[in-house]
């Protein structure tokens, strides 16, 4: 494809059928004009996913002292930042946080915890978390738990969890330069396993930390290739004490062509704003008009400058539709 491209006819070629692949030349996605992008991927995203809109929550339940590298991350006990350092939490401080959530009709609510992986202790206790919060509330369930077995997905599935997070950070060219103590295919193969366990996988990572618009363009080709059903597209906002805090934070455009190339690559798919929001216009606002169909949402730190009321307010009124459980 030439940098001349249709864009819309393209968006239109992707409605009946076509699927945009690795063998094709995208390199177009890089000088396009945007206005042109932004209508067309529009156009797929009121195709493919309509007015509807997505709404997740997440609530760090272990925080701290994690032995990955990751070179984003506030965690990770590699770096020297002020994060939050604390245990699992209980039953009911989790309870709390999903119920509000559930009532400000939120359709998904997820556990995250620090670590490669659970301790087994752990593991026991998020299982009978999990099978409470399936039997005392509506909203759906999600978890992001790092590496797991089959047969710990296989619970997980069982107690009611019917999403799993794992993001696959970057491309698979540039994840050597982001982090070393686990692999691009350590992420691949645990994606994997928790499809395999029947689980709805959320899967996507953070731009703006050195990669090239070539490295996105492989990353949402990487995600097409898993059938990943939600992408969650986070723009790195440097932390402090971490190998990257010198990293300046990407503008509007870039962050909006990036969504838009996204929406292009993997249609079906929810594209969903994550960290980084307060960079784009409105809190978010010219993302959803540039291919965008869900978001992270929540009274907290990830989604700063943003609760979930002003997350809907500002929907309903793009005359997007939130479905209340």
């Amino acid at each position: 494809m030439s940098e001349t491209v249709d864009l819309l006819k393209l968006a239109d070629e992707i409605i009946e059928g076509k699927r945009l692949t690795r063998n094709e030349d995208l390199s177009f996605f890089k000088n396009c004009d945007l206005d042109a992008l932004k209508q067309g991927a529009d156009r797929l995203r009121k195709h493919f996913k309509g007015d509807n809109v997505d709404l997740c929550t997440i609530i760090a339940g272990k925080s701290g002292n994690c032995g990955e590298n990751c070179k984003f991350c506030a965690q990770s006990a590699h770096h020297h930042t002020t994060c939050d350092v604390y245990p699992l939490l209980d039953y009911d401080t989790i309870y709390q946080e999903a119920k509000s959530n559930e009532n400000e009709g939120v359709n998904r609510f997820a556990i995250v915890i620090s670590g490669h992986s659970p301790s087994k202790e752990d593991f026991e206790k998020i299982i009978e978390i999990y099978k409470r919060l399936y039997k005392d509330l509506k909203i759906s369930l999600c978890a992001s738990l790092g590496f797991l077995t089959n047969e710990q997905f296989k619970r997980l599935y069982d107690a009611g969890v019917r999403s799993y997070h794992n993001n696959i950070e970057t491309s698979r060219s540039y994840f050597k330069y982001i982090c070393t103590t686990h692999t691009f295919e350590d992420k691949v193969a645990n994606i994997r396993r928790a499809q395999a366990a029947g689980l709805s996988v959320c899967s996507g990572g953070i731009i703006g930390m050195g990669e090239s618009m070539d490295d996105r363009i492989e990353m949402a080709l990487d995600l097409s290739e898993l059938n990943v059903a939600s992408i969650p597209i986070n723009s790195l906002i440097p932390i402090p004490g971490t190998p990257l805090d010198t990293l300046k934070p990407l503008g509007e455009d870039e962050i909006i062509r990036t969504i838009s190339m996204f929406r292009y690559i993997n249609p079906e798919s929810n594209i969903r704003l994550g960290a980084g929001r307060k960079l784009v216009s409105g809190n978010g606002l010219a993302a959803f008009e540039s291919g965008a169909s869900a978001t992270i949402t929540g009274n907290m730190l990830t989604t700063s400058g943003s609760t979930i009321k002003s997350d809907r307010d500002m929907l309903v009124n793009l005359g997007r539709k939130i479905v209340n459980l």
